[in-house]
């Protein structure tokens, strides 16, 4: 299955999409991957917004915002999520999870990766409209869309084998 495919997948069923990533082992590699590819969309989604930035306030150019904001997602966001991961997984571990560090990282991981479209749509109306009321409400249904992935992802990341559908 592609990826695109599993994105869409995880909409309508966020839980066996993760069960069937999780079955197919261990990999760190992969998981690894699917963090840099979202870290990267969400990099690029934000073009719009820094551009508009830039147009209605020349003082800082359109170069040093991008350059910030690549600091930000593609270099300071990954050491966060995997810490992010781990304090989900001792939460998990906490409240009963029998889940592994490496299935709370993909977890999240894929979550992430799953809004990634939805960030896109985030950036433009950043850029066309700017702020107000339209940006607030796409941004809440990007963070209503995130915290509807994660929470699945890790239930079925955290749940004892055979459990993790119910």
């Amino acid at each position: 299955m592609s990826v695109t495919q599993r994105i869409l997948a995880s909409w309508r069923s966020p839980r066996g999409v993760m069960r069937a990533m999780l079955a197919a082992g261990q990999r760190e590699d992969r998981a690894l991957v699917v963090l840099m590819v979202a870290c990267l969309i969400m990099f690029v989604a934000q073009w719009p917004g820094l551009s508009r930035a830039a147009y209605l306030d020349p003082a800082v150019p359109l170069d040093a915002r991008l350059g910030g904001a690549l600091m930000g997602t593609l270099f300071l966001m990954p050491p966060l999520a995997y810490g992010l991961a781990g304090i989900s997984h001792l939460v998990a571990r906490a409240m009963g999870g029998q889940g592994s560090w490496y299935g709370a990282r993909l977890a999240l991981f894929w979550s992430l990766l799953v809004i990634s479209p939805l960030m896109l749509l985030q950036g433009l109306v950043a850029g066309f409209v700017g702020p107000g009321p339209g940006a607030t409400a796409m941004g809440l249904i990007v963070l209503a869309g995130f915290l509807f992935q994660w929470g699945n992802a890790m239930v079925a990341a955290e749940a004892p084998q055979g459990e993790a559908g119910q």
